[in-house]
């Protein structure tokens, strides 16, 4: 590992001031934590995207959200094929072992992976149609939902239509998942739909009755 370097120094001193605060001041709590484990009631999937920030968003604490994040925060269909599924291995972890009560997809406004697959499908990105390119082949998990939209005709109103079309595919998807279909069935386990206005700081979740998303 002779390429890792050592932490910038502005991260450092951050680390460092919430050793000498946050820790000090909740040091029994983290204690709890290491020593029982984690017993999160939800989980959150949501994009990578660093202005997303799902804690702050509900005022969570430590150890009450697990979460993963991903381009476009998107759920791939079950395919036990025996290859590497990150986020399929994190959503078994979280139904099986954690047995969370709550599975939340969570999209954003001006989603990066989201334009990318708008452009793609498009033929407007021709590099992210190479078998090489990872971001390419991901985001084939949400053509379906471009199908669905590729008819508007406003790009601002078809590109966020697209962004809760992932939010609404990764939930199809989900349910492909053998034991998190019966979690749901069984009542031991629910889905929701989030997508996050940025800008706004307003926060949109899906309504099923409506088929559509509504402001909360």
């Amino acid at each position: 590992m002779d390429h890792a370097k050592p932490l910038p120094s502005y991260l450092v001193q951050r680390y460092q001031g919430w050793k000498a605060t946050t820790y000090a001041e909740n040091r029994g709590w983290y204690m709890q934590l290491a020593e029982q484990g984690q017993h999160p009631r939800a989980m959150v999937i949501s994009c990578c995207d660093s202005r997303v920030h799902v804690t702050s968003i509900f005022g969570a604490d430590t150890g009450e959200f697990f979460i993963h994040r991903n381009i476009a925060n998107l759920i791939p269909p079950y395919e036990p094929d025996g290859d590497h599924h990150g986020t399929s291995a994190a959503v078994e972890y979280a139904v099986k072992a954690l047995k969370v009560a709550h599975l939340v997809v969570m999209g954003h406004s001006n989603c990066g992976g989201v334009h990318g697959c708008l452009e793609m499908c498009e033929g407007k990105a021709p590099e992210l149609e190479e078998k090489s390119s990872f971001i390419g082949r991901w985001m084939d998990i949400l053509r379906p939902g471009y199908e669905r939209v590729s008819e508007i005709a406003d790009d601002t109103a078809k590109h966020r239509a697209l962004e809760r079309e992932a939010v609404l595919v990764s939930l199809e998807n989900v349910m492909t998942f053998p034991f998190v279909r019966e979690a749901v069935e069984a009542g031991r386990l629910t889905l929701h739909g989030l997508w996050n206005d940025i800008a706004e700081g307003q926060l949109f979740q899906y309504v099923p009755a409506r088929q559509d998303f509504q402001l909360i």
